[in-house]
């Protein structure tokens, strides 16, 4: 068995920029920056055989390149509680194709449809134990964050390998987007 997710990898400067927003928060278990990724779909465990299957079926996808643009942080709550903190991602069509693209290849390979609604976002923090008025003190401080738009010219399956403290995270796979024309590359999304 195998624990099994499928995102776009966060590019060394654009995660240099998200780990100078850590700290400043008691009580935050703050992502390591090497474990920054976009989540494009949940996998879970699956057997070795469905994961070649799962490999194949992604390979198979053919979308274009595009820029990925992050802009402000936001909290996600449950059941009204405030579990994390994450760096909003811009809206971009091509994102949200090559996600749609992504959730169909796995379903043909027969995984189930994914529940929750495709919300792009990047992890920095888990705040279950973080007093909301600091959260949202942080979030108003740094409202202003934007980050210039990244190249994203591939997406990735990962492995997850839980820890004591923190899951460590492992390309299996990378899978190349094909070029956007030069008008894109210019500024569209």
């Amino acid at each position: 068995m195998v624990r099994l997710f499928v995102a776009l990898p966060i590019a060394d400067g654009l995660r240099e920029q998200l780990a100078s927003l850590a700290g400043g928060i008691p009580g935050a278990r703050w992502v390591p920056s090497e474990n920054y990724h976009l989540t494009l779909r949940f996998i879970g465990e699956v057997e070795n055989v469905l994961a070649d299957e799962l490999d194949e079926a992604l390979s198979g996808i053919r979308a274009r390149s595009f820029g990925l643009q992050l802009h402000g942080l936001d909290l996600f709550e449950k059941a009204g509680r405030i579990h994390s903190l994450y760096a909003r991602v811009e809206r971009c069509e091509r994102l949200l194709h090559l996600q749609a693209k992504v959730e169909t290849a796995l379903q043909r390979a027969g995984l189930p449809p994914e529940r929750k609604r495709f919300a792009p976002h990047v992890t920095l923090a888990r705040t279950d134990k973080v007093a909301p008025d600091k959260l949202i003190a942080f979030v108003q401080a740094h409202n202003l964050f934007r980050a210039p738009p990244e190249p994203v010219d591939h997406f990735c399956l990962y492995s997850s390998r839980l820890g004591k403290e923190q899951a460590h995270y492992v390309v299996e796979m990378e899978y190349a987007l094909e070029p956007a024309p030069a008008a894109a590359k210019a500024g569209e999304n």
